[in-house]
């Protein structure tokens, strides 16, 4: 694999960290601002809200701009926006700070993942979009424990000055290690508005809002479950949430080499293994053992779907993928907040602290439904997971990447 994807997942690295360590922080963070832990929880929210409105903003009005001084200034704009978040004086600022940090996580994800695929062989390139992702699934393991820790113990503002530092290191990595590549001359605006309005593209990003919401309909109450069901005392969370960062990073390493080889079959396998291991939780949640290892497993096969998902946009959007791949990150946002919303939904009426893993099961199915449709729907296609890619006048076929200039293919 190429040294620029390790600039990559340096950068994934980073956001990762930065998306996920304000949950360990909103005590701290309302003791210092003199708020209450609701009210920061739309520190949370606000982060997500700048993904959904930048994924889609940031990769529009950066379409014409090189690949490469693209990430660098998406980065730059991740790293004032935490550098912002660590000066904030008001609650207020805080949250324009965590807004602004969450605007180029999308669009950065969307031309990192386009990025990757040209930067390797035919066949490899969900590998390079999965080394990519593995950035973020470490950020679970190690940046945001030790994040979290750092911020207990130094003050909250720590914490994001070490993230804006890791972006600044991201940024000098990425500038170093990634080659030139142009913006595909052929690709506007327009052209990308009309592959995002594919039926494929549009069945993508709805499986992609269910089954990731039925990850987090379970993820985002995990914490209460382990301690009000399984018994674990409350210091013990971190190591289960690291364990379920492990079987993030277990699922990434085993989605590239599987989406290359049958993306939509490693599709369908994923989202139904999580349907059932999901189920499965509702039972395992009462013995230590068995929950941890659950744990792990509901960390690999959640994140199993993450790189066929991103790849089945891209390869769907044909010569206009960038938009697409962008906005599935925003779907992955919008799976966030639903899945928590409906799993809050389920405990608020009494069903019982392990009900969201049952809710988490039926979001999972639905997500396995929406893609069992769409295969059905694209079997007509004589090969679909073949696209075309333009350069110049010449037409080149890609097996299994987004869509990739011929002239622009690096390695």
């Amino acid at each position: 694999m190429p040294l620029a994807l390790l600039a990559l997942a340096i950068s994934a690295f980073g956001i990762g960290t930065t998306e996920f360590v304000m949950m360990g922080l909103l005590p701290n963070v309302a003791d210092d601002l003199g708020t209450s832990v609701p009210t920061a929880g739309y520190l949370v929210s606000a982060y997500a809200l700048g993904v959904v409105i930048g994924a889609p903003l940031l990769t529009a009005l950066g379409s014409r701009i090189p690949r490469k001084r693209m990430l660098v200034w998406l980065m730059a704009v991740f790293t004032v926006g935490n550098l912002a978040s660590a000066l904030a004086p008001t609650f207020g600022l805080l949250v324009a700070g965590r807004l602004l940090a969450g605007l180029p996580h999308g669009a950065f994800f969307g031309v990192g993942a386009v990025v990757a695929a040209r930067l390797v062989q035919e066949g490899r390139q969900a590998r390079a979009v999965a080394t990519m992702f593995l950035g973020l699934t470490i950020a679970n393991i190690i940046g945001v424990p030790a994040a979290t820790l750092l911020g207990q113990q130094f003050g909250w503002r720590a914490t994001f000055f070490i993230v804006a530092a890791i972006g600044l290191v991201a940024m000098a990595a990425l500038a170093r290690l990634i080659p030139p590549l142009p913006a595909d001359e052929h690709t506007g605006l327009g052209r990308e508005l009309r592959a995002l309005g594919n039926r494929q593209v549009l069945l993508g990003l709805l499986t992609t809002v269910f089954g990731f919401a039925g990850i987090f309909a379970v993820y985002s109450y995990l914490a209460s479950m382990m301690t009000e069901v399984t018994g674990f005392a409350e210091g013990s969370v971190p190591l289960v949430l690291a364990l379920f960062g492990i079987g993030m990073t277990l699922g990434a390493l085993a989605a590239g080499p599987l989406t290359d080889r049958a993306l939509r079959p490693t599709l369908y396998g994923s989202l139904a293994a999580l349907a059932l291991v999901l189920t499965a939780f509702h039972f395992t949640a009462q013995v230590k053992w068995a929950a941890l290892a659950t744990v792990v497993v509901i960390g690999a096969v959640g994140f199993l779907t993450t790189t066929p998902l991103q790849m089945l946009v891209m390869n769907k959007a044909q010569q206009a993928p960038t938009l697409a791949a962008a906005s599935n990150q925003s779907a992955f946002n919008l799976a966030n907040a639903g899945g928590a919303w409906v799993g809050g939904l389920a405990l608020a009426a009494g069903w019982g602290w392990t009900s969201p893993t049952l809710v988490g099961a039926v979001l999972a199915a639905l997500g396995l439904a929406v893609a069992l449709v769409a295969g059905l729907l694209d079997r007509g296609d004589r090969d679909p997971s073949r696209i075309v890619a333009r350069s110049g006048e010449t037409e080149t076929e890609h097996a299994t990447g987004a869509a990739v200039p011929a002239g622009d293919r690096v390695g």
